[in-house]
This record gives structure tokens, sequence and C-alpha cells, in this order.
């Protein structure tokens, strides 16, 4: 097992799928190395890209797994675009799961000026995907904005593709580079830092992502931790760029060398 070179840690986010839970099945030790983390005394934020499931569904669907979790610990991307959106006087078309269209309540999107796309699942059609299309083509000075970056993920067990891989193929079509929010940009790390009042060298991400999760956190300064579950594959360890402060089995293992890392 790895070690952990860092004594000064106060703060820990941790990735929801993949380490928490793989689709509706808790990984192993998981709820009982949470609950250590809370024990020590350390700050816990769930820093996650989930789109497809508004913020309270998401807390209410792990407190029935066990995870003792509240709606305020959870930080995904939809209330960042949000902010936004409304600061910037956007009207979206949306390219999302119908799921969390609630989340866009009170937001006008008659005549858009931008396109929201997120991980819309099976929402992501042909047709979906060409309406989108037509819109930002047709804009003057058109704005993509996307809810993470992620190529695939676990669901159960099963690879299934993310918003990145749709993403990129309106970037192309469009030509143009859309505005991420969500992991691996640097202000959503810094966002849940600022929340729980920890600097980045006071945190550790944990993650099953190598780039997203890992590569994202250690270019804010954060320390970062890959999992061997989840979306996790043998390649990432060899990964050409991202080197992870610390390689282990899954959560439980992780919050040991957290909780030695500070003795």
């Amino acid at each position: 097992m790895s070690t952990l070179k860092n004594s000064r840690l106060t703060g820990v986010l941790l990735d929801i799928s993949g380490v928490l839970k793989d689709g509706g099945t808790v990984i192993a030790g998981s709820v009982e190395a949470v609950r250590k983390l809370r024990e020590a005394g350390l700050k816990v934020r769930l820093v996650t890209n989930e789109t497809q499931i508004t913020r309270q569904t998401l807390a209410a669907s792990l407190t029935d797994l066990g995870f003792c979790v509240q709606e305020r610990d959870i930080i995904p991307p939809c209330p960042a675009l949000i902010t936004l959106l409304k600061r910037e006087n956007m009207r979206p078309h949306l390219l999302v799961h119908p799921n969390v269209l609630p989340e866009f309540d009170g937001i006008d999107q008659n005549n858009p000026n931008c396109v929201v796309v997120s991980d819309a699942a099976d929402n992501f059609t042909y047709e979906n995907l060409n309406k989108a299309f037509r819109i930002l083509i047709e804009m003057e000075k058109p704005r993509l904005f996307s809810l993470g970056r992620g190529r695939y993920y676990s669901d159960n067990g099963v690879l299934v593709l993310d918003v990145g891989v749709f993403t990129v193929a309106l970037e192309y079509a469009a030509g143009i580079q859309s505005e991420v929010i969500g992991k691996p940009q640097p202000e959503f790390f810094m966002s849940a830092l600022r929340d729980m009042r920890v600097e980045p060298q006071e945190a550790v991400m944990v993650g099953d992502d190598i780039v997203s999760d890992v590569g994202g956190a250690q270019h804010c300064g954060l320390t970062g931790v890959l999992v061997r579950t989840g979306k996790y594959r043998p390649s990432d360890e060899n990964h050409p760029t991202v080197h992870p402060d610390a390689i282990v089995n899954d959560l439980a293992q992780a919050v040991d060398l957290i909780l030695k890392s500070r003795q």
C-alpha cells in the first residue's frame, strides 16, 4: 500500500460514483470509511459531476445506502452553472437528463443564447444532438456549457459513455470550445475548498478518474489519491502526465492512509 506524505490534511474531497458506490450498489467498506473521516474531525465534501439527478435526490439515495450525508455536503456542477446563467443573463437550450430539469425552473429558456449539455443518457439521441448543433451554429456568438468532461464512467460494473464524448461532438461540429462547469476545472475544486475553509495543501481528493479527479485536484495543489474501483483501469497507473500521490484498492484503504498521515 502507498503512503501519503502530508500531515496537514484537514479536508477530504470524495467522488461519489466509483468511490462510494457503483450504480446503485455500495462499494464495500465505503460507508464505514466516510464515518471514520467524520469521527476523526476531518471536513468532508462529496464533489461530483453527477447530473442525472438533483442534489436533493442524490442525498436521499446516499442516505438510503447507509451514508451519513446531508444535501449541503454534496457539490455538483448544476448550482454553479445556474448562478452563472443568472449572472450573465443566459437563456439555455437544455440537452440534459429529464430528472434534472427542475433545477432549471425559473431560468428563461426562450430564444436560447447558449446550449447546456450534461449526462443526458438516453436523451443523447441523434435528433437531440442535431437540434443542439443547429441552435449553436445559428448563434452570432455561440456558447456551449458542459457539466463535466468525463469520457466514461462505471454503472453497476458496466462502462458507459459520459458527457464529454457528446460535448466534443458538438464542439467539432460547431467549431467552438465548450465552457466546462465541474471537474476537472480548477474553480470547481476551489469552490469546495472555500466551502470547507481549507487551503489546497490541507486537502486530499479521492477519485476513480485519473484525469478529472486526481489530475484536476493536483493541478490546484491538492493531494490526489486514485482508487482501483469504479471506472479505474490498470493503464491509469501508467498515465503519461498524471501521477497520483497514492494508489489504493478502495476508499477504505484511502481513509486508512489519510488518518495515518495525520498521526
